[in-house]
């Protein structure tokens, strides 16, 4: 290996002690985002469904979460949902959320190989947790605190 090969190769790799308090992103309010193809309809589902508080700038949606946090909702013509889970609620008590979902019009998610009971949480090997989608179709999940 070149001596200009292994400069390369120590600048590009991650050091942990690199990054510290006073670093540039340290004191970032950083925060995620994802797609919708419909920002209305979006709109509606997180403010009216689930009952967060959101906001509406140049045309992209803002969800402010409890404590503080935000996620940024935009629009994209070509959108597909994602296959992972986006946004995690965690709750007090799985159960009461989840009925009030359902009553609200929320369908959970059914997954081949998890163990779920009749409402659609899963109850083993890790927290007690439900998946339901956003009219885009992204995944999202409340969980037992």
């Amino acid at each position: 290996m070149s001596e200009s090969e292994t400069t390369q190769q120590k600048r590009s790799a991650p050091n942990p002690s690199a990054v510290k308090t006073g670093s540039p992103l340290s004191d970032s309010r950083a925060f995620s985002g994802f797609s919708s193809k419909d920002i209305a309809k979006a709109k509606a589902f997180y403010a009216q469904t689930l009952g967060l508080a959101v906001s509406e700038a140049n045309g992209l949606l803002t969800l402010h979460l409890a404590g503080g946090g935000r996620v940024i909702i935009y629009p994209k013509e070509n959108h597909e949902p994602a296959t992972f889970t986006v946004l995690n609620f965690p709750v007090e008590n799985i159960e009461q959320v989840v009925d009030r979902l359902a009553t609200a019009g929320i369908q959970f998610e059914r997954y081949p190989g998890l163990t779920q009971d009749e409402r659609g949480i899963t109850r083993g090997g890790g927290p007690q947790i439900a998946w339901f989608k956003d009219p885009a179709g992204n995944i999202l999940s409340v969980l037992q605190q």
